[in-house]
This record gives C-alpha cells, sequence and structure tokens, in this order.
C-alpha cells in the first residue's frame, strides 16, 4: 500500500501485480494472533468527534512506544511486539477507529481523523517524547499524528511503508486498483492479502491474516483506501522536522534518495525474503532490528 507499502502497498503492490495468488508451503516461525492480547491493561480514550478509541497498554518504561495497525487490521497485529517491549518500555497497541474494539460511529474515515484518533490517546496518558510506529496505512496515520502532536513525538518508525514517498497515481490507476473492491469487497481483498506473502510463507498465517483483513467493514475500508491515495507522503514530511526510521521488506525497493530529499533526520533497516508483515511473520528478528533502531536514536 501507499502506505500498504504505503496500503498505498496497497496501491504500489496491487496496481504493478493484482490480485496474485501466493503458493504457500509450512514455514513457521510466527506465533498465531490470539485476539485477545492477554499481556498489560485495555482502557479507552475518546477522538475528537467522542469515538471511543480501544488500547491495550503494557510495560511501564520511561521511554513509550506506541504501536499503530495498518489498513482493516487491528492492535492484535502487534502480539509479539507487546511482551518483548513491554519488558523495557512502556508499549501501547492501538484500535484505530472502526477496527478492532474501537467505535464505528465515525463519518469521515481520513489518515487525518486516525491521526485524531493516536492524538487522543497520548493526550489521555499525558505522554512525551513517544516514539510513533506505524505498519503500512498506519505509517501515513503516525506521520498524520506525528504533525498534530509536534514536540510530544521523539521519532516516528514506519514498518514496510513508505516505500516511495515521491510515487503519484493517475485517476486512472486508482480506479483500476480500487474497482475490484467495490464490486466484491471480500474476495478481492482475501486474494490481495494473499498477494502480499512470499511464496514459502506459511500457509495458515496467511489464511488467517486474508480472512481477517477480508472481514473489514467494507464502507470503512474502501473510505480509508481513497483518503490514503491523497494522501501525500513528500509534502507531508517536507512539513516535518521529527526524525523518521524505516523498517521495510525487500520485496517492495525502497527508494532511499527520494527519502533522503524530504525528510531531515532518516535512516533505513531491511529485513530480506519476508512478506508485509514482517512483525507477525518474523517476530524474533523483526524485534531485534525494531529494538536496534530504537537504541540507535540515544547514541
Amino acid at each position: 500500500m501507499k502506505t500498504f507499502s504505503t496500503i498505498v502497498i496497497l496501491s504500489q503492490f496491487v496496481i504493478t501485480s493484482f490480485l496474485v495468488n501466493a503458493s504457500v508451503t509450512a514455514q513457521p516461525e510466527y506465533s498465531p494472533l490470539t485476539k485477545d492480547l492477554p499481556t498489560g491493561r485495555q482502557d479507552t480514550a475518546y477522538s475528537f468527534d467522542n469515538v471511543p478509541i480501544v488500547y491495550q497498554k503494557a510495560g511501564d518504561g520511561k521511554q513509550v512506544l506506541v504501536f499503530v495497525h495498518g489498513w482493516s487490521c487491528d492492535k492484535s497485529y502487534w502480539e509479539n511486539q507487546l511482551e518483548y517491549f513491554g519488558k523495557d518500555y512502556t508499549v501501547i497497541a492501538i484500535d484505530l477507529a472502526g477496527h478492532g474494539e474501537s467505535g464505528m460511529n465515525r463519518k469521515e474515515w481520513t489518515i487525518g481523523n486516525y491521526g485524531k484518533d493516536v492524538k487522543a490517546v497520548v493526550e489521555k496518558e499525558n505522554l512525551d517524547d513517544v516514539i510513533l510506529i506505524g505498519h503500512s496505512m498506519g505509517g501515513a496515520v503516525v506521520l498524520s499524528a506525528a504533525q498534530q502532536l509536534g514536540d510530544k513525538v521523539k521519532v516516528l518508525i514506519g514498518i514496510d511503508t513508505f516505500h516511495d514517498i515521491e510515487q503519484k497515481y493517475t485517476d486512472e490507476q486508482i480506479n483500476e486498483f480500487y474497482s475490484p473492491f467495490e464490486k466484491d469487497f471480500k474476495g478481492t481483498t482475501k486474494e490481495f492479502v494473499k498477494g502480499m506473502f512470499p511464496e514459502n510463507a506459511d500457509s495458515n498465517l496467511v489464511v488467517m491474516i486474508s480472512s481477517d483483513m477480508s472481514s473489514a467493514p467494507p464502507e470503512i475500508a474502501l473510505a480509508s483506501f481513497k483518503d490514503l491515495f491523497k494522501f501525500d507522503e513528500a509534502k507531508n514530511f517536507d512539513e516535518s522536522n521529527i526524525p523518521v526510521r524505516f523498517l521495510n521488506g525487500n520485496d517492495y525497493p525502497t527508494n532511499v534518495e527520494s527519502a533522503k530529499k524530504h525528510i531531515k533526520d532518516f535512516d533505513v533497516k531491511i529485513m530480506k525474503d519476508v512478506g508485509h508483515f514482517l512483525m507477525i511473520e518474523r517476530p524474533v528478528e523483526f524485534n531485534k532490528l525494531l529494538a536496534e533502531t530504537i537504541e540507535e536514536l540515544d547514541n
């Protein structure tokens, strides 16, 4: 999505290789999503439009990490990070409005409004110097949230997102990508998500995530798609002074030169031979690289 690898991997991925069925074989390393997040404690903040935003909190470290999921996902996609990082940090995983356990009583499903959901949680917890971590569409969301939160944010970390922040799409390309989802949201989403995995991905994981994401409310998912395509990543980075780090897979090449043009303080780490859901597919390696990224910020 531009932010699914940006979900706009969605655009980037789908327009070029749409509805590719991954051939999957067993190669287990992931931990299946339990969806109940037994680690930590749950709380609720209220966004600008009074929509309840549910979040999970673990650990009690001085440094706070706020994790934001991608398109049609939820906070459970960070299960493997809550326990690991909760040992040394305070960790918060958010359900954006219309996702997971958060409220659905919203009229406009935009990146800016999702950013306000993150802002609501940070302000309720009275946090400063936070690290915002966003996967896929969550990258655009945390960028928007960072601009709204100002000096409360220490750094922004994008996970398999922002692969080419200068890339633009014509109306024809967007319509070509978007129309199959309008006609058959569940079927198209299921096949689309399968194509985000490498050929050697664990078949159970592929089925689990493709089934989960294709069960999202279509009206919310489609509206979010449309606004994500409008989100000007380069312009938003130009307007921000916050340090930015990427932790991306190599299936969708990261345009490092483009990023350096628009991001004043930038670095990137690449995981090889992994699909879009880095933190679930190979959590041990992912957690190690993310921990290194965070530790380097203080050196």
